[in-house]
């Protein structure tokens, strides 16, 4: 079975919607852009929410000084929109998923392939919080507190998760891994 991740940069406060211009992708230090590269190579499923994957699809197909190769890597690889409104999507090898989204991740997952990726797409991964689908939670925490707006972890979510990585980087970035908590035996 696929590995499901949601990827998400956040702030200390768990804020993933990056207002107050707190994140800048281009402003990572070469470890950073590097892990990032890795976890992009070890994916050939990218899962996205409409307004995301309509601002992607807007910005990086037209980018031609792409010397880390993210476009390169966004047009190649399988995406998945969630939407039940987008008419249709232009972008090479995008497939519109109109749901219901738990059946549709859970057969993803179960087809042959690496690793599935959801990023930024806020209403959508915590909206997968409670399904129980997600294998991984990576967490990019910036070294800011924004005070307001978005969070991964609505009120009222619960999920029991382990420790499976952790990094810090020179740029102040910690980078947090956690994987759905095993159920123990009792002795």
């Amino acid at each position: 079975m696929r590995t499901l991740i949601v990827t998400e940069n956040m702030s200390l406060d768990g804020v993933i919607s990056p207002m107050d211009g707190w994140f800048d992708p281009g402003a990572a230090d070469d470890d950073l852009r590097a892990v990032g590269v890795e976890h992009r190579e070890a994916a050939d499923a990218l899962v996205l929410g409409r307004v995301t994957y309509e601002q992607f699809a807007g910005f990086w197909p037209a980018q031609a000084d792409d010397p880390a190769g993210t476009g390169r890597y966004l047009d190649r690889v399988a995406k998945y929109v969630v939407s039940s409104t987008l008419p249709r999507a232009d972008w090479a090898n995008t497939t519109i998923l109109r749901g219901p989204i738990v059946d549709e991740l859970a057969a993803l997952k179960q087809q042959p392939g690496a690793d599935i990726v959801v990023t930024g797409s806020a209403t959508l991964a915590a909206a997968l919080v409670p399904t129980g689908l997600v294998d991984r939670y990576r967490l990019f925490v910036y070294p800011v507190v924004q005070g307001h707006g978005r969070r991964l972890f609505v009120d009222g979510a619960r999920a029991r998760l382990d420790l499976v990585a952790a990094r810090a980087f020179a740029s102040g970035v910690a980078l947090l891994e956690y994987g759905a908590a095993r159920v123990r035996a009792r002795a």
